[in-house]
This record gives structure tokens, sequence and C-alpha cells, in this order.
């Protein structure tokens, strides 16, 4: 199998599983991507997702260029179509989703990790959007993306220049949130979703909504679609949990409803 998943308590974890060839992505591996992605949508249980690379050389390393190179240029198109969807669905999984980076997330790979809501970067990883340097340019939302995350003086530079980025440089300049040492990457990551499905999943699902939805709109627009977001909430039995759970000072326990 090219991708795993494993469920633990609320927290799943989906593992690209060909360390043999860095983790890359053939056309294979994002079709098992995508259905298991269906599945976790579908899955109330699971409340963070978790995407790592298996092995500590390589969290990502993009799109399998041996399989690409015996493509036609139809199948090339069909190849970044469904590379492109697919790394929309992780966008919007109504669930928060980490990147846990543990090794080189090149290409596709850092297009991967954008994808996610948050990043944890291993001490010895490396990022990059290098396809200029092959002739193409990021075509899984790279382009699109990372200046939304970084600004887009930086996001240029970076795909301009197709360099590597080491974790410190990462850190700093926003394109990661967190730096683990590799023996901890894992822990870490796991401890990070653990505080985050400890709060309301519906809540969680609203906010992943209205930011990202907000962050495309003028002022006025995306302070609509908060509003409405919490509107959402009002009736909820997870609202009515949190309130009882501060007044009895005691952990809130949500159920998603």
């Amino acid at each position: 199998m090219t991708v795993l998943f494993q469920r633990d308590g609320s927290v799943g974890v989906l593992t690209i599983h060909r360390p043999d060839v860095y983790n890359c992505l053939n056309l294979d591996t994002l079709v098992s991507m995508r259905k298991i992605i269906a599945e976790v949508t579908a899955d109330r249980e699971v409340r963070v997702l978790v995407i790592t690379g298996a092995g500590e050389k390589a969290f990502c390393s993009g799109a399998d260029l041996r399989e690409r190179r015996s493509m036609s240029d139809q199948e090339v198109q069909h190849y970044i179509r469904t590379i492109r969807d697919t790394f929309t669905e992780v966008e919007k999984l109504p669930r928060p989703v980490i990147a846990a980076i543990n090794g080189l997330a090149l290409g596709g790979g850092t297009e991967l990790a954008l994808s996610c809501d948050l990043r944890v970067m291993s001490e010895t990883a490396q990022m990059g959007l290098t396809e200029t340097s092959l002739g193409i340019i990021p075509g899984a939302g790279g382009t699109q993306r990372l200046p939304r995350l970084i600004g887009k003086g930086l996001a240029k530079e970076l795909i301009f220049t197709a360099r590597r980025v080491a974790a410190d440089e990462a850190l700093a300049i926003g394109l990661v949130n967190r730096v683990a040492a590799p023996e901890r990457l894992m822990q870490s990551v796991l401890t990070l979703a653990e505080e985050i499905a400890a709060n309301a999943p519906i809540a969680l699902a609203q906010a992943k909504f209205a930011i990202d939805h907000g962050l495309e709109a003028d002022l006025a627009t995306g302070l609509a679609i908060e509003s409405n977001a919490y509107q959402v909430l009002i009736p909820t039995r997870d609202r009515l949990e949190g309130l009882a759970a501060f007044k009895e000072k005691r952990k809130p326990v949500y159920r998603g409803e």
C-alpha cells in the first residue's frame, strides 16, 4: 500500500508510504489519498488529521518524475488536475489538518504542506518549490497558496530561484508554525493535534471555514462570513456544553452535536 491511515483516539494519521522513492506521488498514490480524505470527511470520530511521510528522509518529494516521463501530454494534464484537486480536498477538509514535515518536502511536497492548516517541520527537513529548475511551475497550488501565506515578494523569490529552505528560515518567514528535533517531531505534532481535538469539532470546522473564505474577501464580507459561521453554532449542544463546563469549572466533553 502506498498510503497508510491509522486513528488514535480523535487524531488520524495519513502516511505517504513510498520511502524508497522519497514518498513521491504517482497517480495511484493520489487516488489512494483522495479515498482516505473522503473517508475522514465522513468519519466524525476523526477531529484532526495529520499528514506525514514514511521513513526519515522525506515528507514528500513531489511528483513521481519517472512515471511522468512515460506519460503523454494528455496524461500529464490529467495528473496535474488530479494532484491539484487532491490538495484542494485536503484544504477543504472540515477538520484541522497538520503537516508533519519529517524530511524533504520539494515541489508537490511543499504544495501538499501548504494545503494543510498547520505545518510542523523537523530541524533537518527542507522545503522548496523547485519546479522552475525543471522547466515548469508549481501546478498544485503553490503559486497561489505560498504568497497568501508568506507574502508576494518572498513567494516570488522562492519560486523564481527554486531554492530549498531550511527549517530555521521556514520558521522565520512563517512558512511553518513550529520546528522540532527529528526524534520529537511526531510527538510534538500529536500533542498539538490532541490540544486541538479537545475543542468543539463543529466550532473548529466553522472557524476554519470563516478564516479560509473570509481571507479571500473584503473585510465587510469577511465579517458577514464570520457572523454566519457563528450562527451555525448557536443551536449546537456543544455550545451549551461549553457554557456548562465553564460554569461547573470542568473540562468540556464535546460530541460534535
